[in-house]
């Protein structure tokens, strides 16, 4: 009889790559986990209980065929693992390092459910595909045959870049334009390299230039190049920008230099670690080394700029969030590993003001908070403590509250282009049509700030619909 290669969630505990220790971790931006060898992948995939109803992929917004490339992994048939990861994931390697897992695929583990430890779904992912780069399995997206046919897609990030890539493959001729100087959108400038090192996004970035996509970096749309220009050079265009205007903090003091905003301390920081020369690192506006740090929100945005302001030197970080740990936004994961390094979290602490000293933030003035009654998204609502305030003394204050899209029929010139009250593209569900014949938008600047892994989804649905376009169009034509 055959030995049962999976199912082994009974004998076998759940078990995490080796997690460097948080005194070495806070002197770097290295990657925080050790990759899992070979034997300890396949143990921990052997775990999997290849459920019937697998809520894993269910629960993953791509619906990658999980079950199927553990089962692959535990049976130590790896290159048929990254093949079945790579068919519904572009980028399978990026989301095994910062997808939220324990919301998504591990937080809806059968196993997990019952009690034994979730099966470690993102270590392996990101085993998978880190492996098949080694051996050279991974290889550009190069088009069986050529087609006349042009996509222009504003925005470099996860969600364009997946478009291109499913683009490219089947032919078409594809050009990215970026206002940055590095392709990658949030996975470059917006993520710290604890989380995912850049030269992991940089070798994706150069697979799809080897495969053929086109790059136009340095080159804003409304400034370098009009929207006009790009509908009629391509066949159709597709807005993947994200949303990058930071929701602010109107209140007493917040005027203080000193007061930052979460992406420009995040962008600033990266810069530095490619070697740029950045002036508001080097001016100590965007250097945390020797402040005492207080970053204000409680989304992953927030433990990406406490985590950083510990690896740059901060004297003190501290947190604060208006509701308890439970309410928070952000991953429990992020939180505890920024507990480890140093961080001290203010919960039920909210900002009513900044107290100043010669024109510079001195420090944070603080209003206790209390959960009360649930508000319209079914979260308890947080109420001020009447006589609680006090001022938590900064020298730099990080502003993690979250993002919203720019005015882009106003930056771009375009009135026409369809929008929601809140700014966002207006856009078909699942194709990212918009009214506009040929434009299509997909990722944040339709969602609203959201995870990568839905900006993924949206380029690939995205590129699929504008292919089967495309070949209707060529259909008709040929009759």
């Amino acid at each position: 009889m055959a030995k049962q290669p999976m199912l082994k969630f009974v004998k076998i505990d759940r078990d995490m790559p080796e997690k460097r220790q948080a005194e070495s971790r806070r002197e770097d931006f290295d990657e925080i986990y050790a990759e899992f060898a070979a034997a300890k992948a396949e143990e921990q995939a052997s775990r999997c209980s290849q459920c019937g109803v697998p809520y894993c992929q269910s629960h993953c917004p791509l619906h990658n065929n999980i079950p199927d490339w553990l089962h692959l992994t535990a049976t130590g048939r790896l290159e048929e693992a990254y093949a079945t990861s790579q068919a519904t994931n572009t980028f399978p390697e990026i989301c095994g390092r910062i997808c939220p897992q324990d919301r998504l695929c591990e937080g809806n583990c059968v196993i997990e459910q019952s009690g034994h430890g979730t099966v470690t779904i993102g270590a392996v992912e990101k085993y998978i595909t880190d492996t098949a780069w080694e051996k050279g399995w991974v290889k550009p997206n190069a088009p069986l045959q050529e087609r006349s046919e042009s996509v222009g897609i504003i925005g470099a990030g996860p969600g364009g870049l997946a478009a291109a890539d499913r683009l490219r493959k089947a032919g078409l001729q594809v050009t990215v334009y970026d206002r940055s100087d590095r392709a990658g959108g949030l996975l470059m400038y917006g993520i710290p390299g604890f989380k995912l090192e850049k030269d992991v996004v940089e070798r994706r970035n150069k697979l799809l230039a080897d495969g053929g996509v086109t790059f136009e970096l340095n080159c804003a749309v409304g400034e370098d190049i009009t929207f006009e220009a790009l509908r009629e050079k391509h066949d159709a265009v597709i807005i993947a920008t994200g949303v990058y205007k930071s929701r602010d903090l109107e209140m007493p003091g917040s005027g203080a230099a000193g007061i930052e905003k979460a992406i420009d301390f995040l962008t600033v920081s990266n810069k530095k670690s490619f070697g740029d020369d950045v002036a508001e690192f080097t001016s100590g506006q965007m250097n945390a080394n020797g402040k005492r740090v207080v970053v204000i929100g409680g989304g992953d945005t927030a433990m990406d700029c406490v985590r950083t302001s510990i690896r740059q030197g901060a004297t003190s970080v501290k947190c604060l969030y208006r509701r308890d740990r439970a309410n928070m936004p952000g991953s429990q994961r992020e939180t505890q590993n920024a507990e480890e390094e140093g961080v001290i979290f203010e919960w039920l602490s909210a900002p009513k003001g900044f107290t100043e000293k010669d024109g510079k933030v001195a420090g944070v003035m603080v209003q206790k908070m209390r959960l009360g009654q649930p508000d319209a998204s079914g979260r308890q609502a947080p109420e001020v403590i009447e006589g609680a305030d006090y001022v938590e003394e900064a020298d730099l204050v990080i502003k993690a509250l979250g993002f919203e899209p720019e005015d882009l029929p106003t930056l771009w010139g375009q009135p026409e282009l369809p929008v929601t009250r809140w700014g966002t593209v207006k856009a078909e569900f699942r194709t990212g049509a918009t009214e506009m014949d040929g434009v299509y938008a997909v990722g944040d600047i339709v969602r609203g700030a959201s995870l990568v892994v839905w900006a993924i989804k949206d380029g690939r649905d995205c590129a699929d619909a504008i292919l089967e376009n495309f070949n209707s169009k060529a259909a008709l034509a040929a009759e």
